[in-house]
């Protein structure tokens, strides 16, 4: 009985040489792919960077330090420090919360869930990605900033303005409940799937080897987590988090509902003040084409995009280093 490889007379059968037809429209339809990509990118930067010029312009490095925005015609003057520090101050807080969250959630389903649970509990953290921004908005404006004004601002204000050194973070005179803390709050539910499911994903990948040597040796549960699972996967797990930075940054309507949307310095965690994402979205829709206003608005775009950027290119450079390893 013949070899089904071979062809009748025995011989092997002619391999399609990597030049075929095939194969050329086949790389040039993925380098035409990538190519696209890269394209798109620099399309958008150039486009922000053109757009913001005249505020650039006008303002100067003045418009990255000050506070003043005021679109009124013949006295425009606009700055975007509020904006950005707003930005980068409700997406730290948010790390800072959802981040243990995270953590805990990883560590029940990769050590502490029993097998029958794991699949549905990682089911339904992952569905929380697949919910729409404005629904996280409209649950925090009807849910989560009532809670946070009767049952923290109004109830343990006084008491936590009272801690020293740190009360002065919970001193405001804003009682509406939106402020940048529901802001942070909302934003670390919305990104608590991300982190979530890259630390499960790093954990699972410790060698098994690792944790049994451990246990073997007495080592606790903590123990192991802490001094073996930790130290394996720390740059993945630092990946994760700064992969979650990045789409903390640039939430635009579920930080709209909640923040406040004032155009002042924060100097407590209850105040409202006001995003690069939430400013576009209130006032483009507004803006004059050509206008002063407008060109402001695409100058914190560019630089939010810029930002944006330096986070997920840390975060990739990071699991990179990782796989190197």
């Amino acid at each position: 009985m013949s070899d089904s490889t071979t062809t009748p007379s025995g011989r092997l059968p002619r391999r399609r040489g990597a030049g075929s037809t095939g194969d050329i429209i086949f790389e040039w339809m993925c380098r035409s792919a990538g190519f696209l990509v890269l394209l798109l990118l620099g399309a958008i930067i150039v486009t922000l960077f053109i757009g913001a010029l005249p505020a650039f312009r006008e303002f100067g490095f003045d418009f990255l330090f000050s506070t003043k925005w005021d679109p009124v015609e013949g006295r425009e003057r606009f700055g975007g420090a509020v904006a950005i520090l707003g930005t980068l101050l409700s997406a730290i807080f948010a790390i800072i919360l959802a981040v243990p969250i995270a953590f805990g959630i990883a560590f029940f389903l990769t050590e502490l869930a029993p097998p029958w649970l794991r699949r549905p509990v990682g089911t339904a953290i992952e569905l929380l990605a697949a919910v729409p921004s404005i629904i996280f908005g409209m649950w925090g404006l009807f849910i989560v900033v009532p809670f946070i004004q009767r049952n923290i601002q109004l109830a343990w204000g006084e008491e936590l303005s009272a801690i020293p050194l740190i009360g002065f973070l919970f001193q405001s005179s804003n009682f509406a409940g939106t402020s940048i803390f529901a802001a942070a709050l909302v934003i670390s539910i919305m990104i608590l799937p991300f982190i979530a499911a890259t630390m499960r994903d790093v954990f699972d990948q410790v060698p098994a080897v690792y944790k049994e040597s451990a246990y073997g040796l007495g080592a606790t549960r903590w123990e192991v987590v802490s001094k073996v699972v930790i130290p394996y996967t720390r740059i993945s797990v630092v990946g994760g988090i700064m992969l979650g930075l990045g789409r903390a940054l640039g939430e635009t309507m579920a930080v709209t509902f909640v923040i406040g949307n004032a155009n002042r310095m924060v100097g407590s965690v209850f105040d409202a003040t006001t995003t690069i994402a939430s400013v576009i979205a209130m006032e483009f829709p507004e803006s004059l084409s050509g206008s002063l206003q407008q060109s402001a608005l695409l100058a914190l775009g560019f630089i939010l995009f810029i930002i944006s950027f330096i986070v997920l290119a840390t975060s990739r450079y990071l699991l990179r280093s990782r796989l190197k390893a």
